[in-house]
């Protein structure tokens, strides 16, 4: 089973791969071949499109590279990678789908792609407390905003909604975020 979870950033993504991690799916995230191959960590890899010159994997590198790869060598080049990485995996959740041939790539490999969506305010308040260094340029809700609109005009987050097979809002606790993602999983016969 592969799932793709889609959304804007900090909607509760990384919390519904690791959730279904939690239920034996191996979690990668779009962003980890990026990582990967700027930092030369690529021995999980059967194949890699090029090399790098090692960069430090901030927000802004990882945007304008996986742009780049995507330019040369098409929207679903995240997806075969991270397939790539997970290859003697069973069911794989990949976190971070960002674009429609992404959407489409998970689909033609017969997966199913969730939305997860939050308000702004919410969302910025959760970037704080996760303090992840590719986030540290963000340094207020104004900051936030920006970069915000700056994926939503790269990626068009907010139009890949309708290509989700299923929406979450994430406004509540975790438990409820896991019970929404249970019901998903149950009430369309979700197999893994």
């Amino acid at each position: 089973m592969l799932i793709g979870v889609v959304g804007k950033i900090a909607a509760g993504k990384t919390t519904i791969a690791k959730f279904l991690e939690e239920l034996g799916f191996c979690r990668i995230s779009c962003s980890d071949p990026l990582i990967d191959l700027l930092t030369h960590n690529v021995g999980e890899y059967s194949w890699i499109p090029e090399l790098p010159e090692r960069r430090e994997p901030t927000r802004d590198t990882l945007i304008k590279y996986g742009k780049y790869l995507k330019d040369k060598y098409g929207e679903d080049i995240l997806i075969r990678l991270t397939l790539d990485k997970k290859r003697n995996c069973k069911n794989v959740v990949i976190d971070g789908v960002r674009s429609k041939g992404e959407i489409e790539a998970v689909k033609q490999n017969g997966g199913i792609v969730i939305y997860v969506d939050a308000d702004a305010r919410l969302r910025y308040e959760r970037l704080k407390k996760r303090n992840a260094s590719k986030d540290r340029v963000i340094k207020s809700f104004e900051n936030f905003l920006e970069m915000d609109e700056a994926e939503e005009k790269l990626y068009q987050t907010s139009r890949l909604k309708k290509m989700a097979d299923f929406m979450i809002m994430n406004e509540g606790t975790l438990e409820e975020l896991r019970k929404k993602l249970e019901n998903i999983l149950k009430n369309n016969n979700v197999s893994f």
